[in-house]
């Protein structure tokens, strides 16, 4: 009797054990945050974080003076405030006294020091430097000159006044690094990065995995008080197929992902753009608008007659439905009601409705057709494969109204070249704004940006529209700006260098495991503020 009691002891002992050890393993993974990047990362080095999976992981490594919210608002970062002087010429960054850089050897008996302005001039010459040839360098074009007045203030002179400043300072580029550990060759920084955000660089397989953890040193805080992250680490995987990784994110294995990939959209949203009941249990579904404007351009230096009449531009404009387009091609992922350039989540947006007209597109055409004496219109659409769906969509809408498209596929390193040569006269184009302001978009329009001495790609020149713009960005007003920035917009949309397609929407689908993970028009991941709750 008494061995079976010994038994019966031991085995409840196991089992408190087992239960103890099942417990803490299912709280250590509600600590960490996991998701995956089919892209590689070649660097984290944020003066080459030119893309989003570079851009990502540097988010939780560096901060930078500003930092955007989710409405894309300007807000303090390492800077605590900013007054701007003589005209918009002059930014003073007001630095916080204590920001830490990540521990490091390096950094000598404290293993980290605080954060400074002189380290921001460093950064500065660094992004600027021909030897280090960032892609971010162009954020300094209109900089004059840079100082450390001490160690709190950082002082900014521009060559013009340019409100959007703030904006290009928000960008991942503009980061603060330390002169210790860059400059050390045996650092190796891109591998082994140090910054001062709320996760420290923790581990890199390269195409495997990386792993990023806590910072017990970060400065932010709640509206409660309590530091952030809530995180414990961040791991992130590089499954190269996006279905792979769909199936490891249903499995569980993964918290998070984004965007729709044609390998599994049609699984997982219907038509509509909405969950699909199966999963509604499992997952969230987070959209909102993206900084992403689909369209099509006109090249207005062609000789090609037909495009130069402005009835044809509008007929081809109002002679296609956007919302059935949107509903079959993209599963609603888009935005139809469309304006100008400017898309929807950004100050300035024209929101005009529904543009869809058969009959008075259809009457334009028979219109043109009739003062030309001519019987059929013929067009050309060049794009790439990826957009080979909405090409042939609109093939078959624009014959409707007496309109004949040929569509020529490239590959798009062909299309973006012709493009830009100028060898095309109607063509496909997208365009995400690298910084939160509409001059982003309005100057593709602006006519000393004609190729190839900007991204003007329409070769559009209209002398109001220019001068114009030069106000607007001269404006410091930011409600007057935006008014000016509209009445740009209607320029466009009356003048039609381009069609508006749509604008583009963000996709985000997490477990019901993850809180606070928040979006944006930018697309950019932060997951300072993020948690997992036990199930």
């Amino acid at each position: 009797m008494k061995s079976i009691i010994y038994y019966i002891s031991i085995f409840c002992v196991l089992t408190f054990m087992i239960s103890c050890q099942n417990k803490k393993i299912q709280n250590d993974e509600n600590k960490v945050f996991r998701y995956n990047e089919s892209a590689n990362i070649a660097t984290l080095d944020p003066a080459f974080a030119k893309s989003m999976n570079i851009i990502w992981p540097c988010n939780q490594i560096f901060n930078g003076l500003v930092q955007l919210d989710d409405s894309l608002h300007i807000q303090g970062d390492i800077a605590k405030y900013w007054n701007i002087t003589k005209g918009g010429l002059q930014y003073d960054f007001i630095l916080r006294d204590d920001v830490y850089f990540h521990k490091h050897s390096n950094f000598g008996v404290d293993s980290t020091r605080t954060v400074t302005a002189s380290d921001f001039v460093y950064s500065f010459d660094r992004l600027s430097s021909s030897s280090i040839a960032s892609p971010g360098g162009w954020i300094l074009q209109k900089v004059k000159s840079y100082q450390a007045i001490n160690d709190t203030v950082f002082r900014v002179n521009l060559t013009e006044s340019f409100p959007a400043f703030l904006g290009l300072m928000s960008m991942r580029y503009a980061s603060v690094v330390p002169r210790e550990i860059v400059e050390d060759k045996k650092a190796e920084f891109r591998s082994n990065p140090i910054g001062t955000g709320p996760f420290a660089f923790k581990l890199w397989e390269e195409n495997i995995k990386l792993v990023l953890r806590k910072n017990p040193l970060y400065f932010e805080r709640d509206k409660n008080g309590v530091q952030l992250p809530y995180l414990e680490a961040v791991a992130v995987t590089f499954l190269p197929d996006k279905q792979s990784a769909f199936l490891q994110f249903i499995q569980g294995n993964l918290d998070f992902i984004s965007g729709l990939d044609p390998s599994y959209k049609d699984d997982i949203i219907d038509i509509h753009g909405n969950l699909k009941p199966k999963y509604q249990d499992q997952f969230k579904m987070i959209t909102g608008p993206y900084l992403n404007t689909e369209y099509l351009g006109f090249n207005f230096s062609s000789d090609h007659a037909i495009i130069k009449d402005k009835r044809i531009r509008q007929a081809l404009d109002i002679g296609f439905d956007r919302n059935k387009m949107l509903a079959y091609l993209r599963n609603g992922m888009g935005e139809s009601k469309v304006g100008g350039m400017i898309p929807n989540g950004l100050e300035g947006h024209l929101a005009l409705g529904d543009r869809y007209d058969f009959g008075k597109a259809k009457e334009l055409v028979d219109a043109y057709k009739k003062e030309k004496n001519e019987s059929s219109i013929v067009l050309t659409l060049s794009t790439d494969a990826s957009y080979l769906d909405i090409a042939e969509y609109l093939q078959r809408e624009w014959q409707k109204i007496g309109i004949e498209l040929k569509v020529d596929v490239m590959p798009p390193s062909t299309l973006r070249q012709s493009i830009a040569s100028g060898t095309v006269s109607f063509f496909r184009g997208s365009w995400i704004a690298d910084y939160p302001d509409a001059e982003n978009y309005l100057s593709l329009f602006y006519s000393a940006n004609k190729v190839p001495y900007g991204a003007n790609y329409t070769r559009f020149d209209n002398r109001n529209y220019d001068a114009l713009l030069r106000a607007a960005i001269e404006e410091e007003d930011l409600d007057k700006r935006d008014l000016m920035y509209q009445e740009l917009d209607r320029i466009v949309v009356n003048e039609k260098p381009v069609i508006i397609l749509f604008y583009d929407k963000v996709a985000r689908f997490t477990s019901n495991k993850v809180e606070n993970l928040g979006i944006n028009p930018m697309n950019n991941l932060f997951l300072k503020k993020v948690s997992k709750k036990n199930n």
